[in-house]
C-alpha cells in the first residue's frame, strides 16, 4: 500500500514506469550508489516500488554524452501523479544518469520482466544457431564424403584403363621373347 498524505486518496495513486539509462562503464559501487539514489528520489516522494527489471548492458542507437553502450533499468512505482514533476526534476540533475523516461501504463497493463524473456530468447537463439551450425557441418561432411567417393571411382577407372595397356605390353614382350628364342634356336626342323 503506498504512502498517502492528507490530500492524497487511494484513487489518486497510479502505477508508473520509470526507465533509466546510465553508462555501462560505471564501477559496481558507482552503479549501486546511482540506483539507490534513483530509488531514494522516487520513494521520498511517496512512491512504493512494485517491480524492478534490470535489462543490463545494451548498445545505443547513437552516442549519448560520448557513450555507445549503457545499462537500462525499468522500475514500476505506485505514487501520486502530483509528485511526478518533482521526481522528474530531481532525476534530471542526478549525476551519471544519461536519460530517463516516466510512462503511465494503460489500465490493465501487466507488468512483465523483459530481462527474463530476453534471457530465454537468447538461449533459444543460441540453440537455433547451434542447430544451424550442426546442419552446416553435416552438409559439409556429406559433400566431403561424396567427393571422396568420386575420387575413388576415378582412381579405379584409371587403373582399369592402365591394366589392359600393361597387359598388352606384357603379352607383346612375351611373344617377342618366344619368337627370339625360336629364331635363335638352331635345332629348328623346318
Amino acid at each position: 500500500m503506498p504512502v498517502l498524505d492528507e490530500t492524497t486518496t487511494e484513487e489518486d495513486v497510479r502505477t508508473y514506469e520509470f526507465c533509466v539509462l546510465y553508462p555501462s562503464n560505471l564501477s559496481q559501487k558507482e552503479e549501486g550508489d546511482l540506483l539507490k539514489e534513483i530509488e531514494k528520489t522516487i520513494e521520498e516522494q511517496g512512491g512504493k516500488q512494485v517491480s524492478k527489471d534490470a535489462w543490463g548492458k545494451r548498445g545505443l542507437a547513437y552516442k549519448i554524452k560520448g557513450h555507445e553502450e549503457g545499462n537500462f533499468v525499468v522500475y514500476y512505482y505506485e505514487l501520486d501523479p502530483t509528485k511526478l514533476q518533482e521526481i522528474d526534476t530531481a532525476l534530471r540533475i542526478t549525476p551519471n544518469l544519461l536519460r530517463h523516461i516516466i510512462v503511465k501504463p494503460p489500465k490493465g497493463y501487466e507488468i512483465t520482466k523483459y530481462s527474463e524473456s530476453y534471457e530465454t530468447w537468447l538461449k533459444e537463439r543460441e540453440g537455433e544457431g547451434e542447430r544451424k551450425q550442426k546442419e552446416k557441418e553435416e552438409r559439409l561432411a556429406q559433400k566431403v564424403a561424396e567427393k571422396a567417393k568420386r575420387q575413388v571411382k576415378r582412381a579405379a577407372a584409371k587403373k582399369e584403363e592402365e591394366e589392359p595397356a600393361k597387359k598388352s605390353e606384357t603379352d607383346t614382350k612375351k611373344i617377342s621373347a618366344e619368337l627370339d628364342k625360336l629364331i635363335s634356336d638352331d635345332d629348328l626342323d623346318i
